[in-house]
């Protein structure tokens, strides 16, 4: 796997039509982070950090995947019913990110627990 030095260097070395469910992803993602939030790659992919990872995203062959943690998944297992997922992972088609507003509420469910986190 090629290492990359930026997420738009990343983005850019994906070929469509994940490249693009990539930039819907971290759109969604951007939108609903705190301010203080930083991208940067991590484990060679796209990584939100604030507070410790908050979600990870990238391209493979034959899907997409974001990585919310498996306590966000385990919350949203009903909503995420209609995608395949394992511990902390979720996967989707290469051309069909899942929506916004789902993604949102990942977002905010992985801030709430790592500023739980941070309390302690």
């Amino acid at each position: 796997m090629k290492t990359h030095a930026t997420v738009d260097q990343y983005l850019a070395s994906v070929p469509e039509p994940a490249r693009g469910t990539l930039i819907k992803v971290r759109t969604a993602i951007r939108s609903a982070v705190p301010a203080e939030t930083t991208e940067t790659i991590s484990y060679g992919m796209p990584m939100f950090k604030y507070k410790g990872l908050l979600m990870g995203y990238c391209a493979f062959t034959k899907h997409c995947s974001m990585f919310p943690g498996p306590a966000v998944i385990e919350t949203f297992k009903d909503e995420l019913k209609n995608y395949e997922t394992s511990k902390g992972t979720i996967r989707f088609p290469l051309d069909k990110p899942p929506p916004a507003a789902l993604i949102k509420k990942l977002v905010k469910a992985r801030v709430e627990q790592n500023e739980r986190k941070k309390r302690r």
